[in-house]
């Protein structure tokens, strides 16, 4: 069965939604996500959303905060595009319904880790989960946006669906659509589009600690990759150092990095504050340098935990500001007005992914990748706290204004197959997923975390390399399922994070390597 819109739209957070409503007007969009439209990467972010809206603020002091913090390999025509375009998208999510705190009339700006300014529009604790629901409910009302849950893009369609041999050195790579698992039939269709757009969202399944909701599991970069497309910077896996310590607690939950933008300090164990000693800006350096700060710690000290300790603040305001957090602590005996909070990093943030222009156009022709998926050149080597979310809107504005210009010199391509599924069954042990999964995470986890070095990056490719073999044997054989799919793309994001930090050779921002830790600006001991 073959569906045709003049918009494909993969993914349902703030890239993809907002992607939607520009383009809604000149077409009709298919906007497919494999679970509820609002369990994304954009409903679990609490911070907030940067963007300069008050003096002393300046464009120029949030780009340098941007390139410091990035190690100084951002693309500096990304940033800048980010950054002033910023404003103008702010202000479309405000009239598409988004709230912001106020102050005595004013923005509540927050500042955070990195940040030489407040500029942090939030609303409380969830700025995601407001900015999600305002989406989705623009999204459900326009008559020309088809939404589809729990459909799950199994693989993008290009020349090599047609018989053709398509390599990485194929001059012309062109994208017409994607084939959909409709996750309650078990049935594929095949979604022709004039226009295809990746908003999966990051990877942080990979790892078995993290932030990300059980979504996150690299489907848009695997999918890329498959294809023969660019993928870029996979090496630069941001750890958030602040995650609630709550053992078999999966995923983690987030201790926003604007709460040490509150006053918030992080100490050991012994209540002893430490990040003086790794850099200037204490516990608001950026979240390289506190997370590998905070790893060193617990490893020297044989610890499972640091503190993040609030209790200095007015409770009241604590309240005020944190109240998911607040709530959540409460249920697990922690009260933060008097108690502090054990943290640990966690897998938060992917900074690469497919290579994008300025337009978030892909390396293969009719195919964007906006948001998380996307490796923009914003982030460098490692990502300003809520930058994540900005980067996303105007980056989907950008897309959405050049889709829609070549939006009528394109048609649908014909003499695409339908799925075939000859030859599959139902695999009888489906211990043999779940085995791998967790295999797998605990080869990324072990070996491919925070620090690294050749022999922990040769001893994981190696070991992937088996699951590997594995589950393509197993894919081959068996009907698709979400947990086989998820599972297949994991490893081969998995893949691109060891072969890319391999390439590497450096320790620079997200990616510290023991081999060669002097080049890197808060060195830590050989011994680590």
């Amino acid at each position: 069965m073959n569906r045709k819109t003049d918009f494909l739209i993969i993914g349902s957070g703030a890239a993809g939604l907002s992607f939607a409503l520009k383009v809604a007007d000149y077409g009709k969009v298919l906007l497919v996500t494999k679970s509820d439209i609002s369990k994304t990467n954009t409903e679990k972010a609490q911070g907030g959303i940067a963007s300069v809206t008050y003096d002393p603020d300046t464009f120029e002091k949030h780009i340098r905060d941007t390139m410091i913090c990035g190690s100084q390999e951002c693309d500096e025509k990304a940033v800048r595009q980010v950054v002033y375009g910023a404003p103008a998208q702010i202000k479309e999510l405000i009239h598409w319904g988004v709230q912001f705190d106020k102050s005595g009339g004013r923005y509540d700006l927050a500042r955070e880790g990195g940040h030489s300014e407040h500029r942090i529009l939030h609303y409380k604790d969830c700025t995601g989960s407001e900015i999600e629901r305002a989406l989705v409910e623009k999204v459900k009302q326009h008559p020309n946006i088809e939404i589809l849950e729990h459909h799950f893009a199994v693989d993008i369609l290009t020349q090599h669906h047609k018989g053709e041999l398509v390599k990485k050195s194929t001059p012309h790579i062109e994208c017409y659509g994607a084939y959909i698992l409709n996750l309650k039939t078990q049935q594929v269709f095949t979604a022709l589009a004039k226009i295809t757009v990746l908003a999966t969202g990051g990877v942080g399944n990979v790892y078995h600690t993290t932030t990300n909701p059980s979504v996150a599991t690299g489907d848009g970069i695997a999918m890329v990759h498959r294809a023969k497309g660019v993928v870029e910077n996979m090496e630069f896996i941001q750890f958030h150092p602040t995650s609630l310590y709550n053992p078999g607690e999966r995923p983690s939950f987030l201790i926003t990095e604007a709460m040490r933008g509150f006053g918030a300090v992080l100490r050991t164990q012994d209540r002893k504050e430490f990040m003086h000693k790794y850099h200037p800006m204490g516990s608001l350096a950026p979240r390289d340098v506190v997370a590998r700060s905070i790893d060193y710690e617990l490893k020297t000290r044989g610890e499972d935990f640091v503190y993040l300790d609030v209790t200095h603040k007015d409770p009241k305001e604590i309240v005020s500001h944190f109240p998911n957090i607040y709530e959540k602590c409460l249920s697990i005996d922690i009260d933060i007005t008097k108690d502090m909070i054990p943290v640990v990093p966690a897998a938060h943030y992917c900074c690469g992914g497919v290579k994008v222009d300025l337009n978030s156009q892909t390396s293969i022709d009719r195919l964007y990748a906006i948001g998380e998926t996307s490796s923009t050149g914003l982030h460098g080597a490692n990502r300003l706290a809520s930058n994540s979310l900005i980067e996303a809107v105007v980056y989907a504005d950008h897309a959405a204004r050049h889709a829609c210009e070549r939006l009528d010199s394109l048609t649908y391509e014909e003499g695409i197959p339908e799925w075939d599924i000859k030859g599959t069954s139902h695999p009888e042990e489906l211990v043999l997923i779940t085995q791998s999964y967790r295999e797998m995470q605990q080869i990324m986890s072990n070996y491919v975390g925070i620090v690294r070095s050749n022999l922990r990056l040769e001893r994981a490719f190696r070991r992937l390399e088996i699951i590997y073999q594995e589950t393509e044997e197993l894919y081959k054989s068996s009907t698709l399922s979400q947990d086989l799919c998820e599972l297949r793309n994991m490893i081969a994001v998995g893949y691109l994070i060891i072969k890319q930090a391999k390439e590497l050779k450096q320790s620079i921002g997200l990616h510290y390597t023991l081999d060669y830790p002097s080049l890197s600006p808060t060195p830590l001991p050989k011994e680590f």
